[in-house]
Parts: C-alpha cells; structure tokens; sequence
C-alpha cells in the first residue's frame, strides 16, 4: 500500500446516466482503498459546484500529496476552477470508459476529462492524466506510478538536508544555491559544524555509542569493535542521528575528505553507509544534489537503499560501466556472496569503510544536475552483472541499455556532475514524469 494522501474528487452532471456513474465511482474508491494509506472523498459524486464547495470545505486543513479529479461524466472546467482554489497540489485527472457503445452517450467521461486538463493546462498547474477503469491493470499501474510521483513532489517540499562541512577544493559540482533549490524544488538546506561535530562526539556515553556498533554488526562482515577508527565511527554518527533526529532532517550531505581522516583519524565511509541503510540519504564530498537523488530513488523505489558512485571505467565489449567510491554503500547492496565486508578506505588505509562489490540486478541511474542556472534530471537504464569487484571500496558494474560508448561521449559533452545515483528497480519512467511535472529538461540515456 502507497504511503500518500490523496483527495478524490469525483465529478458529476445530472443529466447523463447516474446509475452507471454511481457503479464507477464505487468500483474506483474500491480500488483506491486498496492503493493508498490515506484517501478522502465524498460519500457520493459530486454534481455541482455548491456541493464540491461544501466538501472541500470540510478537508481544507489536510495536506494531499495528490488532488485524483475523476471526470465520472463531463462535467465543465468550473469544478476544477473552484478545486484549485482550496487544494495546489499536483492533479491527476481521470477519464473512465463508456459502458456501452451504440444508442445514448451514457457518461461522455473522456470529454469531461479533457476539459479539465485545458484549464489545468491553461492555469499552468502541474497534472497528468490517465484513461480506463478501475479494475484494469494497466490503469492501476500507470494511477500508481502517479501517485508516486506526486509524492516525491510533496516529499521533496518537505525535505530538509543537512550539509556537515563544506565541499572539498574543487568539488564546484557539490555545492548548491540555496534560494534556487528552494524555489525549484522546495528543499530546504540546514548547515552543521562539522568540527563541532567531531570535538563533541567524543564526549557521547559508551552506553549510547555502542548501539551503532552492535547495529553495524548485525550486517557486516569483518568487524572489529576494538579498532578505535569503529569507535570513532560510532561515536560520530550517534553525535549525527542524534542532531537530525532533533532538527527534523531526512537527508545529509558530508565532506568526508581530508577533515574526517586528518581530524577525527577515520574515515567517514562507514557513517553515510550506515544512515543510507537505515533510511538516511547520504552522500559524501557535500554533494547535496547527489543526496537528494538518492532521496528520489529511494522514494521511486519504495524504500530501496541507492547507492552513489563515480563512473570510474567502462568495458566496450560488455557495453558495461563501473560505478565506484571509496568504500560508502548501503549494507544490503553487497553481493549475497560476500557480504557488506568491512575495510579500510583504499587511498588513505583508514577505517572503518566498506569494501565490497554490489549485488547483480536490474537498476536505473539517476542523477538531479544542475547547470548553468537550471536544474534538469539524468536518466538510464542497466543490468548490473554478476561480476567480481572491480576496485578495492565499493564498485559495480552496469551493462547499459544503450551504446556506452556513445553515453559515455553524451555524458562528457552534456557535462553531467561526476557522481550517480543507482537503485535497483526501473522507476525510469517515473523520473521522466517527475521531470515533466517539475518542468525540468529530463535526458534519458537508453
């Protein structure tokens, strides 16, 4: 079931067949009962704006991630004029199916819904638009797929990163505007003090800094809880959950070189692996756009923990591209045969980092890019194989569904950030449809 709130409006006229129109309002709330956690509706269709008005009224103070406006007849664009008036979210609108063909034109649904997606259109209000009935498939598949993406709209307004440090020298990509992520997306930017952070993590109980330890040994392999760079660890994220938890963050952006191995004496690998598994975007060098592409795979995926990497090689005659870091990666994104091993970070041979390669299976590659003052989305296809680690730290690598060559070229040319985003599931499609809605300029390699 969908964790969303969706307002179902379903709309009326008098004058066609409201007996058949009444089978289709039930059988769609049947279903959407089914689909999400949180729907409100009316108790019947709605057939005049004076009604629509009284039970807008009586939901003014929820928040929706989606308005679902089902044209269950035509109905004109003044329904739709006064639902925007209380509810700014992004709109779905619904057409069903005629009942029957031949003789009277029982419902006229499929007109209705395309005189509300005029005025949607002509009011520049995000929407989009799906045909059938509720009992189709291919109809709860592409509604879900919306909602979904609504959601992500919603979620996005919502979030709040932490960025701990600022990017590394150079790392120009990592850094963004805080007014233009705001205005854009809606996301909000909270900055930590990442020295702050490491001369007060030290002073955190045993009692209370172990319980990282024992949740890290749950999953990985190899750990040693003597190795002060584990103590570290856990000392520093226990500082850190702590600090999010009370300051309402779902994301974090952290510059992890050189401060975490020349300051705090380990590497901070083991900390943004173990928030991204337990629900906590991280990415590392500060990369906050790089973080809130994680936070939309996530969300796409349904929970599925992404991963981060640099496109590092590829190999031509397996159409194929190694995706790499230093050794962050979610737990459950090792390979069944290995485990999520511990290591040491294989530049600086600090620990504790992970040093594993990824598990095979289907995956889409993400990233939110920003340039030269606009933000557009990057989107691809693959097959990560089952394929021996490639690098010491955490690596894949991705057999692309289009000519890697040629990506890799379009990758350059396009002067895409050198960081990527990877889930394991196919919500391709869905980042196309987020970027339609956000009116961002999405290219999709595939």
């Amino acid at each position: 079931m969908l964790d969303t709130s969706v307002l179902y409006v379903p709309i009326g006229r008098k004058t066609f067949d409201m007996a058949a129109a009444a089978e289709v309002r039930l059988a769609s709330s049947a279903m959407l009962k089914e689909q999400v956690n949180r729907l409100y509706e009316p108790e019947a269709i709605i057939t005049s704006v004076e009604e629509l008005t009284v039970f807008l009224e009586s939901v003014k103070d929820v928040a929706f991630d989606t308005v679902l406006y089902q044209s269950v007849t035509f109905a004109d664009g003044e329904f739709v004029l006064k639902a925007l008036e209380y509810v700014n979210t992004p709109y779905v609108v619904w057409s069903v199916r005629e009942p029957s063909v031949g003789g009277r034109l029982r419902l006229n649904s499929l007109t209705g819904g395309n005189s509300t997606s005029h005025v949607l259109k002509y009011r520049k209000h995000p929407y989009s638009f799906v045909f059938g009935n509720a009992t189709e498939a291919a109809l709860q598949q592409k509604l879900v797929r919306q909602l979904q993406v609504n959601r992500v709209i919603s979620r996005l307004k919502q979030l709040t990163i932490g960025v701990i440090g600022e990017h590394p020298p150079g790392f120009f990509f990592s850094d963004a505007d805080e007014s233009l992520l705001k205005q854009s997306l809606g996301v909000t930017i909270h900055k930590l003090d990442l020295h702050k952070a490491f001369a007060e993590c030290v002073d955190i109980e045993e009692s209370r800094w172990v319980q990282a330890v024992e949740r890290a040994e749950r999953q990985v392999v190899g750990l040693n809880r003597s190795d002060e760079t584990v103590r570290k660890f856990a000392q520093f994220y226990t500082y850190v959950k702590d600090y999010i938890e009370g300051n309402g963050i779902q994301a974090i952006a952290v510059r992890c070189w050189p401060d975490f191995f020349v300051e705090l004496g380990a590497a901070a690998c083991s900390t943004l692996s173990q928030f991204t598994e337990d629900g906590v975007m991280s990415s590392c060098e500060s990369d906050i756009h790089g973080s809130i592409s994680m936070f939309i795979l996530n969300q796409l995926s349904g929970g599925e923990a992404p991963y981060l990497g640099d496109l590092v090689h590829i190999d031509e005659s397996r159409n194929s591209a190694v995706f790499w870091h230093c050794g962050a990666g979610a737990y459950s994104l090792a390979h069944p045969s290995t485990g999520a091993r511990a290591g040491v970070h294989p530049n600086r041979k600090m620990g504790f980092a992970m040093d594993f390669g990824l598990k095979p299976g289907g995956v889409t590659i993400f990233r939110l890019s920003y340039i030269e003052g606009e933000y557009r989305l990057l989107v691809m296809r693959g097959e990560a194989l089952d394929a021996p680690q490639a690098f010491h730290g955490t690596s894949v690598e991705v057999r692309l569904n289009a000519d890697v060559s040629q990506t890799l070229g379009s990758l350059m040319l396009d002067g895409f950030e050198p960081h990527y985003a990877i889930v394991y599931a196919d919500v391709a499609d869905s980042l196309i449809e987020l970027g339609r809605q956000l009116g961002l300029t999405t290219i999709v390699y595939d």
